[in-house]
């Protein structure tokens, strides 16, 4: 059986790798026009040296551009930063999703992972209500959140982060359909590592899944269609991080200035900027209070890099990392097994370095190295 040149994978590999046609005819060598061709599947190449070709540029295996193009997300993704990022960043990024939920495929037959809950969270509920009734549905209580992605990981919602090309990406969420189950993906750029940035990137994740219809296309939306959502997923986050009856009586016990809610920022683990537009919502300092403690930190250079942000840490995302570990470990795959599964079960043909990229994992966890074996060695004697 003759295979067939799948135009939709080539273009999935140029996304992947931030590519446009134009760049990739110039580094293959043929005409932009013919590789637009390629990718909408009106022509093939010919050439087996094209094909090389392609796969050496893009770093994808041959094979890959031969499999059955398979997806399990739907078309939605909240992406933060939406309107500021380049729609080139985001196609890259939502196929990097597309790939890491081909590898969860696999994964979830071999590992029981914790179930996703759909929640009873009513769609007439606001952000702040619908923060408040997660908290309680997950009993959290009303204290500050130390480890947020290990609480989601434990309610059924994955979790990565890769290096990303611009800093315009900070986190997005997608849904991955496995049947009759619904789990979600959050990926967030580990180009930040402040515990306090990453833990509102992920709660305004949350609020999207938790609030939001994923059956929609949410580049469609007018742009006051979309700010609103993002508004909504931002005042779900801070009542979720910030519970107004704790936080504000925190708020409220000690001077409104920067000194004070660095302090309080080592309890709650939210960023300074969040804390003092949440106390000016909740009426612990006036307008003027609050725009006045922001250009103090625009004059300092603390709204890009706070205080803190170096020494607050939250743990790495597990699930995924320890998942394929576990079956490396137990002796269900070598490496090399792994790889072979995910090509010929799953449709994905990608090299072994891609998946540790997507699943954050130790570099070299998924390639077989030789053991080479020394010639035992002794002390030498003193006499």
């Amino acid at each position: 059986m003759n295979k067939v040149f799948n135009g939709e994978r080539l273009k999935k590999a140029r996304i992947y790798r931030g590519l446009t046609v134009a760049e990739l005819a110039e580094k293959v060598g043929c005409q932009r026009q013919t590789l637009s061709m390629y990718e909408i599947s009106k022509s093939s190449p010919s050439d087996n040296n094209i094909i090389k070709r392609i796969s050496h540029e893009l770093d994808f295996p041959i094979n890959y551009f031969y499999e059955k193009t398979i997806s399990n997300i739907s078309e939605t993704v909240y992406f933060r930063s939406l309107l500021t990022t380049n729609k080139k960043y985001r196609n890259e990024q939502i196929v990097k999703m597309e790939f890491l939920s081909q590898v969860y495929m696999l994964l979830q037959d071999y590992i029981e992972f914790p179930q996703f809950e759909t929640l009873n969270i009513s769609s007439e509920l606001s952000p702040k209500e619908a923060a408040k009734k997660l908290r309680e549905l997950w009993e959290l209580g009303n204290e500050p959140i130390d480890n947020l992605i290990s609480i989601v990981e434990q309610h059924g919602i994955l979790v990565t982060s890769f290096a990303t090309t611009t800093d315009d990406v900070d986190a997005f969420s997608q849904l991955v359909n496995l049947g009759d189950t619904p789990t979600f993906l959050i990926a967030y750029s580990n180009n930040k590592t402040s515990a306090a940035r990453i833990h509102f990137d992920i709660a305004h994740e949350l609020g999207h899944i938790f609030l939001h219809d994923w059956s929609e296309d949410i580049e469609s939306l007018l742009k006051d269609e979309f700010k609103n959502r993002e508004r909504e997923a931002n005042d779900f986050a801070a009542e979720f991080l910030l519970p107004e009856e704790t936080f504000k009586r925190d708020a409220q016990n000690g001077p409104q200035t920067i000194p004070y809610y660095k302090f309080l920022k080592k309890k709650w683990k939210v960023s300074i900027a969040a804390m003092i537009r949440r106390a000016e919502k909740l009426g612990v300092m006036t307008t003027e209070e609050y725009q006045n403690l922001i250009r103090i930190m625009q004059r300092r250079g603390q709204r890009k890099e706070e205080p803190l942000d170096d020494i607050l840490l939250t743990a790495e995302p597990a699930l995924l990392k320890m998942s394929v570990m576990m079956l490396l470990q137990e002796k269900v795959f070598t490496p090399d097994e792994f790889m072979n599964e995910l090509s010929d079960e799953y449709g994905l043909s990608i090299n072994a370095s891609e998946v540790e990229y997507l699943l954050d994992l130790p570099r070299g966890t998924l390639v077989t190295t030789k053991i080479i074996n020394f010639p035992t060695l002794q002390v030498k004697s003193k006499d």
